[in-house]
């Protein structure tokens, strides 16, 4: 990738974290790469698609960057305490403002729609990873949506960040609730043998009883 090309995707991030969505344009973005605001039509063709590489550029750094630690965990908890970790370095780096407006833009934008939801699904698979080999084997995987599960810490943890902008206390307990559920699933996971049968026997007949 060229110099210009990398100042570019650079000077959208930070524009967007200066102005915010409604604020970026090819002149802010221009400023802030320090080049011509041709420049961003001549590489990228259009503000929206520049906005939508950078988001998937950058994510892919970070998510890159915190693959040995997510590969490194070894319970729930633990998932949750690099979690919490990633959102204040994200925090403060202005990461997740980004894909937070990201998201706000992309509800009206369509061309910003797709480049944003990659962006989520890199953060959701590299976690429905980790749930996998967590969960393996435990009779909460049997009932659990770990796809759907991952894609859901990955938005709350977007989430978080606007949610702690006007509630800093309600913020704080929905990360504490999230402590509690994955030490209820360590729980069940110390069951002896005749507990953790019983309980899937109860499980696949609740399943049942739900598809009919």
């Amino acid at each position: 990738m060229s110099d210009t090309k990398q100042r570019l995707l650079e000077g959208a991030l930070a524009a967007l974290r200066e102005h915010g969505v409604t604020g970026v344009s090819a002149r802010t973005i221009a400023a802030a790469a320090g080049v011509n605001q041709a420049l961003v039509f001549y590489h990228y063709g259009s503000v929206d698609e520049l906005l939508g590489t950078a988001c998937e550029q950058a994510t892919r750094q970070r998510v890159a960057a915190y693959a040995d630690r997510f590969a490194a965990v070894t319970s729930l908890r633990e998932l949750l305490s690099v979690g919490r970790e990633l959102h204040e370095s994200e925090l403060a780096a202005g990461n997740v403002s980004v894909l937070a407006q990201m998201l706000a833009a992309a509800q009206t934008g369509e061309r910003l729609a797709a480049p944003t939801a990659a962006a989520l699904r890199m953060w959701s698979d590299e976690i429905e990873s980790v749930l996998h080999r967590l969960l393996a084997g435990s009779p909460v995987a049997e009932v659990a949506d770990l796809p759907g599960l991952a894609r859901a810490v990955a938005a709350a943890f977007v989430g978080l960040e606007l949610y702690e902008g006007v509630d800093h206390e309600g913020g704080r307990q929905a990360m504490a609730a999230l402590d509690q559920l994955a030490v209820l699933v360590e729980v069940v996971d110390e069951l002896g043998p005749l507990a953790r049968r019983a309980l899937r026997s109860r499980i696949r007949s609740h399943l049942k009883e739900g598809a009919t």
